[in-house]
């Protein structure tokens, strides 16, 4: 299934996408998509539900994050040895780990603002990761049981933020707009593979990032385990997985960031497409 959340910002409303790319409603079904509407059991009976009879929604409405709720919105670092190359970092021995505030979740093709003082806003496509029932001290071999779905994360980024101001990372991934998630949350059982699944970002219609999941040096299955053998994850729970080579911050010789009017578009295979352009927040 392609499960979305539609409308304004504060009123969104459960869907899914049918077979035909069409925009159903869910509401008489599920209260929202959030993690109590993800375990096995609340997908299978969502699953089972006929599409033909679920009112079809006209129009092009607003696509929010396809999952609400977030309790926890992890981040591994560095995780594509590319990438790692092209910002000098040395090849992390265990995931790098660091958390966005949940307050940055935006819609997949929402407005991102450049904050004030902001002198390096950044890209990065990332394979996103919800969770779909707990997972604590979980093996590699059953991690994926975990896993509700897949989706697209944007890790917008303010590199002086994040680099040159004392203290973690968070500070520099955590600005208003800076998560876009969406549009679709794909269940696990339409991802054969999430090791396989090509990416890319294009800002104003030139590529910037091209990738492929397969480069990972840390695996979908082996960050999540590790994960919960630090703390439990709950449903809900997102985790953006890294990002392949190509930001702006890698670019020689001299890194390019984003200005207000710039576009961003990004892509990963079978989970659909977000765009984005920004905005100078006031």
């Amino acid at each position: 299934m392609k499960l979305v959340r539609y409308g304004e910002p504060g009123l969104e409303k459960p869907g899914l996408i049918d077979g035909d790319g069409a925009l159903r409603d869910l509401s008489a079904h599920v209260n929202d998509i959030t993690g109590a509407a993800l375990s096995d059991a609340e997908l299978d009976r969502l699953r089972a539900l006929d599409t033909a009879t679920l009112p079809l929604v006209t129009g092009s409405p607003r696509m929010g994050a396809c999952v609400a709720g977030i309790g926890k919105f992890m981040c591994i670092g560095l995780n594509y040895s590319d990438h790692a190359a092209e910002t000098g970092s040395p090849i992390p021995e265990h995931p790098i780990l660091f958390m966005k505030a949940t307050s940055a979740v935006v819609g997949p093709d929402d407005t991102v603002l450049i904050p004030r003082n902001s002198t390096a806003v950044d890209y990065e496509v990332e394979l996103g990761v919800v969770i779909g029932t707990p997972a604590k001290y979980v093996t590699e071999a059953e991690a994926l049981t975990h896993v509700a779905g897949y989706c697209i994360v944007n890790d917008v980024s303010e590199r002086d933020f994040q680099n040159k101001l004392t203290g973690q990372w968070t500070k520099g991934k955590s600005c208003d707009t800076f998560g876009p998630i969406g549009p679709w949350l794909v269940t696990r059982d339409e991802v054969e593979n999430p090791q396989e699944l090509s990416m890319a970002l294009d800002v104003n219609g030139e590529r910037r990032q091209t990738g492929n999941t397969s480069t990972m040096i840390f695996t979908v299955a082996q960050i999540i385990s590790h994960l919960s053998q630090l703390f439990t994850l709950h449903p809900g729970d997102v985790i953006a997985t890294g990002t392949p080579p190509g930001v702006g911050l890698g670019i020689k010789p001299q890194p390019v960031f984003l200005n207000a009017g710039d576009r961003m578009e990004l892509t990963i295979e079978g989970l659909g497409r977000q765009t984005q352009i920004l905005e100078q927040d006031a």
